[in-house]
């Protein structure tokens, strides 16, 4: 794998990972002000939910570049 294709990879697992870490502890507040979506989150906490994302996604990368270094899948016609 490529740097730049190890790159792409990591950025497309790095996006579905903070799809799914988002909606993790979301509360909304009890009596949102006046002009607020009442559905949006009291305290958001965005800064923490990216590094978990980043840990995560640092995790699932080196798993699928293990995966894709060892040919146990392959990409290249035989």
């Amino acid at each position: 794998m490529s740097w730049f294709s190890g790159l792409i990879v990591y950025v497309i697992i790095w996006w579905l990972v903070l799809f799914m870490v988002l909606p993790w502890g979301v509360n909304p507040p009890e009596n949102p002000a006046p002009g607020h979506a009442p559905s949006a989150p009291a305290r958001p906490r965005i800064l923490l939910k990216f590094a978990v994302t980043t840990a995560i996604a640092t995790v699932l990368w080196g798993i699928a570049f293990a995966i894709i270094q060892s040919d146990l899948i392959s990409f290249r016609p035989t």
